[in-house]
């Protein structure tokens, strides 16, 4: 091989993940948005594990194909999810039908002085 080849192939190899960057599984940190017949609510889900609608702040974690939620009361909500690039959709655990919210942009982040709950053990889930 010879080294202009052997540099050209070197060079894809490297490239070859850059390509890939943003192709990957969606995220779900961002700002979702549900709109209701009655009304519209934001939810900011941050990479350091908090959600927060409102006032109320949420810890959460993704379990295979369900989001897990608590907000600090001891238990985990547990809901079905579907994500997508810009829609995610969550079934089950309180909800009577399943909701579907679009992603309007990136989560603020959140101040020094909101607490995060804690989180309750894995046996401590809330069922129907």
């Amino acid at each position: 091989m010879t080294l202009f080849r052997c540099r050209w192939v070197i060079v894809c190899l490297l490239a070859f993940p850059l390509g890939l960057r943003g192709q990957g599984r969606p995220r779900l940190e961002g700002t979702w948005q549900a709109k209701t017949e009655d009304e519209i609510r934001n939810i900011m889900v941050r990479s350091d594990s908090s959600a927060q609608f409102g006032d109320q702040v949420a810890r959460w974690r993704v379990v295979g194909d369900s989001l897990w939620i608590t907000l600090g009361d001891g238990v985990w909500q547990v809901y079905g999810m579907k994500l997508g690039a810009d829609r995610l959709t969550l079934a089950g655990g309180d909800l009577e039908k399943p909701v579907t919210l679009r992603r309007v942009g990136p989560p603020k982040a959140r101040a020094d002085s909101v607490a995060i709950p804690p989180a309750p053990p894995a046996t401590e889930r809330a069922w129907e």
